[in-house]
């Protein structure tokens, strides 16, 4: 076998190494934090890969990580909520499942995709784009789910936003508390939220028709 042909079958190995290690150092470090010397050293990859396979340098990568852990997350919540299963316990299990792996990791656990998001909102488009595109990745799964339980589209929008909102807050708050009370106090709440859209809320009709009706009535 050729040494160009050894390195061509290397080189996609290489960049995967890459690509795992980063989303792995920017979420628990923070994408400033983390030095590219670090990412190359926990990759065991040489220094002109790098550039190699990300010709925008540091940014690049950090995009690519944050495609790689939103893809990673979508997968673990499409295994969490498989179809047909009743998405009320699903939620509940979920959070239950989040608070063991924090306790697990001694609260090192973190998103694959706030701890960069935050840094990058508001200075890096490249990355910030990366960032949405994968919460939106999830909460389609969580979307898609809702509706097939029989959701309405608007009301499982709402509802995959609360979800997500409750478990990136748990996170944060259990992770700096070092306390896995938040994340199951989160769960009971997200399953509440879910059994509510599922049996239909009442108090979506806008407040002013429902003053109308009620002032008929009397």
């Amino acid at each position: 076998m050729s040494t160009t042909s050894s390195a061509t079958e290397k080189q996609p190995d290489t960049r995967v190494r890459l690509v795992e290690s980063a989303a792995e150092l920017f979420s628990r470090q923070g994408f400033g934090a983390t030095g590219i010397k670090a990412v190359l050293a926990a990759a065991a990859a040489p220094y002109g890969s790098l550039y190699h396979f990300f010709p925008g340098g540091k940014q690049e990568l950090g995009a690519a990580a944050l495609t790689y852990g939103g893809d990673r997350y979508r997968e673990l919540l499409e295994s969490v909520y498989p179809p047909g299963a009743d998405v009320v316990e699903a939620t509940a299990d979920s959070f239950v499942q989040a608070a063991g792996l924090l306790e697990e990791t001694d609260y090192g656990y973190a998103c694959p995709i706030a701890t960069i998001a935050l840094e990058v909102a508001n200075n890096d488009e490249l990355m910030r784009t990366a960032a949405a595109d994968a919460f939106e990745s999830w909460l389609e799964v969580l979307e898609q789910r809702f509706t097939t339980a029989g959701m309405t589209a608007k009301r499982a929008r709402d509802v995959a936003v609360e979800i997500f909102c409750l478990i990136e807050g748990a996170v944060l708050l259990s992770r700096t508390t070092r306390s896995s009370v938040p994340m199951h106090t989160a769960g009971r709440a997200a399953a509440k939220a879910v059994a509510a859209g599922l049996a239909g809320d009442q108090n979506d009709a806008p407040v002013g028709r429902k003053s109308a009706r009620s002032k008929r009535r009397s």
